[in-house]
C-alpha cells in the first residue's frame, strides 16, 4: 500500500515506517530521495496513502498520518541516502565500537569511500581515502557545519 503511494519514477524511497501503539495510532512515514525530498512530494504521498488506507479500512478508521523527510540530525539509514552527501563530513559509529569522522568522497555498491580525519597531537591529519563497507556502519550522521 505504501509502495504504491510513491512516485513511479522511484525518485523517493521509504527510510522508515512506524505505527504507534495507541487508541488512535499515529502512522509516521519518513521518505528520502537521492536529490532529497520536498514538502510538496511529502504532501502528495500523504494524500495518496490516506486514500489507500481509507479504501482498505474504511473512511471511519481512526489514525493520524504523518509523511515527512529525515531531519538534518537524523542518521543515514539507507545506502541511497549517502549519494547526496558526497563532499560533506560524516561521523560514523562502526559495529566494532570505533568511531570515524571524515569527508565522504564517494559511494560504491558495497560501501563508502571516507577520507578520515584524525588528531595527531594538536593538529588534524587527513588519511588516504579508504572503503568503509555498509555492513560495518552501525550509525552514520552528517556533521552539521555553520561555516
Amino acid at each position: 500500500m505504501l509502495q504504491d503511494s510513491l512516485p513511479t519514477d522511484e525518485s523517493l524511497f521509504v527510510v522508515s515506517l512506524t505505527v504507534s501503539d495507541a487508541i488512535r495510532p499515529k502512522v509516521t512515514v519518513t521518505l528520502d530521495g537521492e536529490q532529497g525530498v520536498g514538502i510538496d512530494e511529502c504532501a502528495q504521498v500523504s494524500r495518496r496513502l490516506a486514500r489507500r488506507i481509507d479504501e482498505q479500512y474504511g473512511e471511519d478508521a481512526s489514525y493520524t498520518l504523518e509523511v515527512t523527510s529525515p531531519g538534518a540530525d537524523q542518521p543515514l539509514r539507507d545506502p541511497r541516502q549517502y549519494t547526496r552527501h558526497v563532499g560533506r563530513s560524516l561521523n560514523l559509529k562502526l559495529t566494532d565500537g570505533t568511531e570515524k569522522t571524515g569527508t565522504l568522497e564517494a559511494v560504491e555498491a558495497e560501501g563508502i569511500q571516507l577520507a578520515e580525519v584524525v588528531k595527531e597531537k594538536s593538529k588534524k591529519k587527513t588519511l588516504p581515502t579508504a572503503l568503509v563497507p555498509f555492513q560495518d556502519i552501525q550509525e552514520a550522521r552528517v556533521v552539521i557545519s555553520f561555516k
